[in-house]
Parts: structure tokens; sequence; C-alpha cells
């Protein structure tokens, strides 16, 4: 089964909070984009057992909408796209080489997942993604155009062309972050389909060499702060910029952290901390 199979839109508007309209328009787009991004925690727990969390749609409402979980880019990215086809946008699945901290975009392979959209009447195509464990991640879409300085929910994005060997335009998004700007990741607008992001999906949740299955990596983004712990060390970055860290030693306060401050029930007998 593809992820264009049945989908249950109301059960999906309820559980991320979304009461406005249900149309094919910029704003339910950024509506519920953001209402996503706040209603449904990232997390890679599933990575962390090295195992491969299911694309399909009936698997992902179960775990992210009926269960105590969330997921990463290919879930919360797919069941996105789910939603949105069936509020009339059209959607092109795109991947995409992450690139923060890298000094060439092409020593990093494609392995996000990101989504383009289409908004009826509207010229120009927006991207959307739902599914980027970062402080730099998009919390509205914004429109796919170089010049333009995006404000989504209070972060700053813009787009820039990269040079680089190949018939197809890379653009690169980046965020404003810390001062400066930086790129996230950069993508073609190739299109992909759900038996490629499968593939990548196994290898990201299965390959030892990935950075998913080596620790935890769980962000939930509220209106007053984004939240994250990566391995063991939680980070709080407020709305006002303030930052405050501190380490997670134990387990049982690992647990005790996703249940309450993350919405997240952890399955039984997994280690959570290296």
């Amino acid at each position: 089964m593809s992820d264009s199979g049945a989908f249950d839109l109301d059960r999906y508007l309820s559980h991320i909070g979304w009461e406005g309209e249900r149309r094919a328009d910029l704003a339910t787009l950024r509506g519920v984009h953001l209402a996503h991004m706040r209603g449904i925690p990232f997390e890679n727990l599933d990575a962390l057992r090295r195992t491969a969390p299911s694309l399909e749609l009936p698997d992902l409402t179960a775990k992210l909408l009926h269960g105590r979980r969330g997921g990463y880019c290919y879930e919360q990215n797919t069941l996105l796209a789910a939603a949105l086809e069936a509020l009339g946008f059209g959607v092109t699945r795109l991947t995409a080489r992450v690139v923060v901290g890298a000094s060439r975009f092409q020593d990093r392979p494609r392995t996000h997942m990101t989504l383009l959209v289409e908004v009826p009447g509207d010229p120009q195509p927006y991207l959307a993604d739902v599914g980027f464990g970062a402080i730099g991640a998009l919390l509205e879409p914004v429109q796919l155009a170089v010049g333009v300085e995006s404000h989504d929910a209070g972060r700053r994005h813009r787009f820039v062309h990269v040079p680089h060997r190949g018939p197809l335009e890379l653009w690169a998004l980046q965020a404003y972050v810390v001062d400066a700007w930086q790129a996230q990741y950069a993508f073609t607008l190739e299109p992909f389909e759900h038996v490629d992001f499968e593939v990548i999906n196994w290898h990201i949740a299965t390959n030892p060499r990935s950075p998913f299955t080596q620790r935890l990596f769980v962000q939930r983004v509220t209106p007053e702060r984004h939240l994250l712990l990566h391995g063991s060390l939680l980070t709080e970055t407020r709305a006002d910029g303030e930052v405050s860290k501190r380490e997670v030693t134990d387990e049982g306060d690992a647990r005790r952290l996703l249940a309450e401050e993350f919405g997240i029930e952890a399955p039984d007998g997994m280690t959570l901390l290296n």
C-alpha cells in the first residue's frame, strides 16, 4: 500500500487541534502545518532500536495519531502529504541533503524528505516540512523563491541557489540562527515516490553508521519554546531566545521527560541513554 491510500482526515485534524477551514488555500496550509508542528513530536525511537518504522498510512495513523508516539521525517511528512492531498493541495515529495555544519554539500547524502506544495490559484509553490528535527526547521510553509525572506511563526528563512554539477537547480533552505544565516538542507525539484522513501527509511533506521541509530533524538515545539533531547543533553530554547541546557543521566528521568514534556511513551524494555 502506498501513501495514497485511505486517510482519516477527521482524526488527523482533531489530533493536531486544527478547527479552521478545510480549504485548499494558503491560510489553511499555514495553519495545518503549524498545528502539526506543535501537535506531533519528532522522535527516532524505532531507529534507535534498529527498526525501520512503517510508512503505510494505517500504521502511521495508529502510531502518530492514536498512540503516544511521534516520528521522524519520512513518517511526519508522509502523514502531512496525505492530509494536504485530502484537502485538495498538490504535493510533490522531494529528497534533500542535510547540510547543517557541512563544508561541502555534495558530501552529504539525500536522506531527508520534504514537500513541495501547490496552492490552487497561486502561481508560486511552497516548501512544507514538518519532519526536520532542528531549531532551524520550518514552522509554516514558505514560498519557494530566491531573494525573499520569510517569517514563519517567529522564525526566519530564505532560499538561495547553489552552484553544482547537474541539469536541475540546487536550492538551499537557510535559517537565521544565532545571528547568522545557516544552510539547513539542499534539494532539487526532482519528484520522488513512496517506494524511494521506503528504501531511504530502511537505510537510515538500520545502518549502524546512521546518526538516528546511535543516540536519542526527540523534539517538541510549542508557542513558548523549542525542546530538544539529543542523546543525554536536554536543550530548551524559549521564544525570546533564552537557552538553557542540562544533562539527563538517569533512564527513569529520561522516560519521565518523554512522557511529561514530549508526550511520548517509550516502548517497554528499551534503553534510551547510551
